[in-house]
């Protein structure tokens, strides 16, 4: 069934016991003395950052060290046992972090959710959980989870971490954040420290539920090991390629999704760095400059929002500007990820001077890497950071490893369409039929209460990941696609949809795409046209703005279809969309045709356009 001779198990550069940072993590027997250790070590330097009113404030590791054991013995107080589920609903904020090794502490299991939930997901996640109580951060936030509480009847207890109106319901007991957050800090903590000294690595520590991008989300059994091998190796990259020296982390996407959680939040207690909370999509730009961050974790259609900032404010600066940009793609191309070519080195000198500082000033002037996961990322856009001076790295994983599999390094050599060698401590294996199998510490025990399901997934000790790809001369995983996910036409030729739609979405014309074309003679797509580019469109041709009406006219259609027209011309035969059709709006988490993490949800999309796609191969 396998292929040894593609097997490949990461070697690390540094031996774990002569680093500290990665002997801590190795040796910490669970996520909450890990932490307590690095508290004790920081003491008053500043941990958590979060903007209120205005201006950043941070919270030291002392201080949430103290909220983290009182919160725990709070727990208890209620009646959390060993091994109780709790559900988390909140945005990125210090409370999070608090509240989730807090449940840990407690002895608890962390449930955390999506705040774009509707009550239906609550329900499904609280029934299938278990959950004896919720921590919710606001009243918008609860609404949904009173509806599904009800609906369940299962949580007993409510805590609210603002001061939420509604304290009062026949089904729970509600409870203020802050004041649980009183008593014998001392005594509190000589209480943890007695109880987190029975949880090993091996216990469970969260219930991560997938993003469902193909069905009802399954609860991810993430013990406490699987996140600190995850921690160790992203953490022996940093070391090994950058060092490590005053880190602080800019968090940005859902803590709720394993990528965030391990990446954005472990990591970052794992090398002792700052943690600073982004208010949001539309200020992150603002909070990047803000903040300064040595590391970002993002998933790749933020960076190709930020790739098409970038290239209009570039457009906007005149001929010298987009003379600078024009080489600085073209010296990267020509290098391929290597060294640049001596003719090109003083342009390149030039471009350092001048285009460059202006583009990681955007980022705050700190930035060591930019860590792109949680799908693939189109070479074309990593490419452009590292043409402007942005460090990327391009990872893989998924909930079920922790998250992270692997990772460009650019010691190894930063080639764009890879993800990098496998992490320290991870073993990679390809099947015959292609697919990724993976084996470590970092591979999940299995789904919750989902024994058939965990049996198809786990096998013979590897990690089926459904992902097809192969192994480079380097040790480098390259993916082609997802195994469900890829497009097999009527003559048996494999098309892997990710590539195509991502090409796609290069084009200014398009926003998004979504390519369909299984047991059919062709491909065709389903498309969003951008909705900028389609106000200059409307303005330039004399037209009303108003998406809608613009897609009925041949004029408009016809641009779209030029900027599939350029896409075809770098696709083989076989892969070329033949035909397209609009969507009726944008797919999002609101219209549940994006999961929280950005990845559109095929099925769901499927079932609104069916009718339509199928018109496409009709005549």
């Amino acid at each position: 069934m396998y292929s040894p001779k593609l097997q490949h198990a990461a070697r690390a550069v540094v031996n774990p016991a002569d680093h500290p940072l990665l002997q801590d993590i190795d040796g910490a027997p669970n996520l909450v003395a890990l932490f307590l250790k690095r508290a004790d070590e920081k003491g008053d330097a500043p941990f958590l950052g979060h903007k209120t009113g205005g201006q950043w404030v941070t919270q030291s590791w002392r201080s949430a060290a103290e909220h983290v054991c009182l919160l725990a013995e709070a727990l208890r107080a209620m009646g959390l046992e060993d091994g109780n589920r709790v559900a988390l609903v909140s945005e990125n904020r210090p409370e999070w972090c608090i509240a989730d090794l807090a449940i840990m502490a407690a002895g608890g299991i962390t449930v955390p959710t999506y705040t774009t939930n509707t009550r239906r997901d609550h329900a499904h996640i609280l029934d299938n959980s278990g959950a004896q109580a919720v921590i919710v951060s606001n009243e918008k936030l609860l609404a949904p989870v009173v509806g599904a509480i009800g609906q369940t009847g299962l949580v007993e207890h409510v805590i609210g971490i603002d001061n939420l109106k509604r304290k009062q319901s026949g089904s729970f007991e509600y409870h203020d954040w802050a004041a649980l957050l009183t008593g014998d800090a001392a005594a509190a903590r000589a209480a943890v420290d007695a109880r987190i000294a029975g949880i090993t690595r091996d216990d469970t520590a969260c219930l991560i539920y997938t993003s469902g991008t193909g069905g009802a989300p399954r609860g991810v059994m993430q013990h406490h090991g699987m996140i600190l091998c995850n921690a160790a190796g992203a953490a022996e990259v940093l070391i090994n390629d950058f060092g490590v020296k005053d880190e602080r982390f800019l968090s940005f996407l859902p803590l709720s999704h394993a990528y965030e959680h391990t990446g954005g939040q472990y990591l970052p207690i794992g090398v002792g760095a700052e943690i600073f909370y982004s208010e949001g999509l539309e200020k992150l730009a603002s909070n990047i400059e803000e903040t300064r961050p040595t590391i970002m974790v993002v998933v790749p259609r933020l960076f190709e929002v930020l790739r098409t900032r970038i290239m209009k404010q570039v457009e906007k600066q005149g001929k010298v500007a987009n003379f600078m940009m024009d080489s600085a793609l073209k010296i990267t191309e020509k290098s391929r990820g290597g060294k640049k070519r001596l003719r090109d080195r003083p342009l390149d000198f030039l471009v350092e001077k001048t285009l460059r500082p202006k583009i990681r000033a955007k980022f705050g002037g700190r930035i060591k890497a930019m860590v792109s996961g949680g799908a693939p990322l189109n070479p074309e856009v990593g490419n452009f950071f590292d043409a402007v001076g942005l460090t990327m790295l391009q990872g893989y994983g998924q909930t079920e490893a922790g998250p992270v599999i692997s990772c460009n390094r650019p010691k190894v050599g930063l080639k764009m369409d890879t993800v990098g060698p496998p992490l320290r401590g991870v073993e990679v294996r390809i099947a015959e039929d292609g697919e990724i199998l993976v084996r470590g510490e970092l591979v999940m025990h299995g789904y919750w209460r989902n024994e058939a399901e965990t049996a198809r997934t786990l096998q013979g000790g590897w990690l089926h990941t459904g992902d097809i790809g192969h192994i480079d001369t380097k040790g480098r995983i390259v993916i082609t696609d997802r195994k469900k996910d890829m497009i097999i036409n009527d003559k048996g030729d494999n098309i892997a949809p990710q590539k195509v739609e991502g090409m796609l979405t290069l084009q200014p014309e398009i926003a998004q795409a979504m390519v369909s074309g299984d047991k059919r003679p062709y491909v065709v797509g389903l498309i969003v046209p951008d909705a900028e580019w389609a106000l200059e469109w409307a303005h330039a041709n004399g037209e009303k703005f108003d998406l809608k009406a613009l897609q009925e006219l041949p004029a408009f259609k016809n641009a779209v279809r030029a900027a599939v027209d350029r896409t075809n011309a770098d696709l083989s035969v076989i892969e070329k969309v033949r035909q397209i059709a609009f969507a009726d709006e944008a797919f999002s988490i609101e219209n549940e045709e994006m999961t929280p993490s950005m990845k559109i949800r095929r099925h769901k999309i499927r079932e609104r356009y069916q009718e339509r796609v199928d018109g496409l191969y009709r005549g």
